[in-house]
């Protein structure tokens, strides 16, 4: 493998043609601290310690490598294994990324942190973190992803961060991020923004990959020590891309193992019908950095939909899209249908909800498992737990919780 593909970004944030920075000159500036601070703390041995003991000691690190045994007979070929980020506390890999950036924040001296959300896992992460540290929070949220996630709105509410809905646009996570920037932008002396995916304008990708590659680091350790060697097959959702990020970068270089992201499907392949950026995207520049972007006609970004809040995305992390153009990773898409039917099949034969992200990688990990021998290795980042999803699951299934009752 290319030394290439594992590159950090270059001094401008570019992976290959894609990353970079297009911020209107107020925000130069406040990236280019964060940049030094950055720099300056993955230098530390100190910040290195602070960080890993709030993994341990509060996010309850490392999470264990499980082995999905019903799964495995249902598919009837490889094995499958879950990286369990939904034991995160939190319930899912969204507070790596959160604790990192506040424990930054910190260091840069700024006493405010505000944050964009959109299946609301990022967004109760920074608020954990928030309150942890003693810090007040803000959390953008599209309204129709609070109308979807009231359970993690409250969340955030009942630890002290102020959620704030976004009326305009189609009232997701594009137009949650494009609030925090507008936020961002007017307070940035006493602001930090903690973006929630490997998007954005450098060094957020980075950063946000490298605070989330423990998942990786953790579940090569583990495959290793517990399997005698690596994964053949490694799994994970995208939509801006950071679960993904975190788990394949420590295999980037490990030409052995087949790494295979898994986007937002919806409901069909027409323009507004779903997510899958990598699939049917073109090179464009959005929130700030150039990746793949799903855009209209007239290059215009594009509506999207997902039965998966946090997948909901018109765009991708640029590594993504250099890890797509360079044939290192591959993509596919799973659709909303195929997605619900995984929900139920894991919860009922492993005892476990996964998130409705995770879903559309299980589905994937299915598939690709029953093509193989049962002596390969699949692993699949079980991003988050499906506490979140429950009351959407039960809607799009004619149920309602609120009047349920047991007969």
């Amino acid at each position: 493998m290319s030394a290439a593909v594992s590159m950090v970004p270059d001094k401008a944030g570019r992976f290959g043609p894609f990353g970079g920075r297009y911020v209107p000159e107020t925000l130069v500036a406040a990236l280019d601290q964060l940049t030094q601070a950055y720099e300056q703390a993955i230098a530390d041995p100190r910040f290195h310690a602070e960080f890993e003991f709030h993994l341990k000691s509060f996010v309850g690190r490392p999470n264990p490598l499980y082995f999905a045994s019903r799964l495995t007979a249902q598919a009837g070929g490889a094995r499958i294994f879950f990286k369990r980020e939904d034991l995160n506390h939190t319930g899912a890999h969204k507070i790596n990324n959160s604790i990192g950036q506040v424990l930054l924040a910190r260091r840069m001296g700024k006493p405010r942190i505000i944050a964009e959300t959109g299946a609301g896992q990022h967004g109760v992460a920074t608020a954990t973190a928030c309150a942890l540290f003693g810090l007040p929070c803000t959390v953008y949220m599209g309204e129709e992803d609070v109308r979807r996630q009231k359970l993690n709105v409250f969340k955030m509410q009942s630890m002290g961060t102020k959620v704030h809905p976004v009326t305009t646009g189609s009232r997701t996570l594009r137009d949650a991020i494009n609030e925090a920037m507008r936020d961002w932008m007017a307070t940035v002396e006493s602001t930090h923004y903690v973006l929630g995916s490997v998007v954005g304008p450098h060094p957020f990708p980075r950063i946000v990959r490298d605070f989330q590659s423990v998942i990786g680091k953790e579940t090569r350790a583990q495959c290793l020590d517990q399997l005698g060697r690596l994964p053949d097959v490694v799994i994970a959702c995208v939509g801006g891309g950071s679960n993904a990020a975190g788990m394949f970068f420590p295999f980037v270089d490990d030409p052995s193992v087949r790494l295979i992201g898994v986007e937002a499907g919806g409901r069909a392949n027409d323009p507004g019908q779903h997510a899958a950026t990598l699939s049917f995207g073109k090179p464009g520049v959005l929130h700030g950095t150039m990746s793949y972007v799903l855009q209209d006609e007239d290059g215009q970004t594009a509506d999207v939909h997902s039965v998966s809040a946090g997948l909901d995305y018109p765009g991708v992390g640029p590594e993504h899209s250099y890890w797509r153009d360079s044939g290192r990773v591959e993509y596919t898409a799973c659709d909303d249908s195929s997605a619900l039917e995984s929900f139920y099949l894991c919860s009922r034969m492993e005892g476990i909800l996964p998130a409705l992200e995770t879903a559309h990688a299980i589905k994937e990990a299915m598939r690709i498992a029953a093509s193989r021998p049962h002596g390969d290795i699949v692993v699949v980042c079980l991003s988050g737990r499906g506490d979140k999803d429950c009351y959407e699951i039960a809607r799009l299934s004619g149920q309602d919780l609120e009047t349920a009752s047991v007969h």
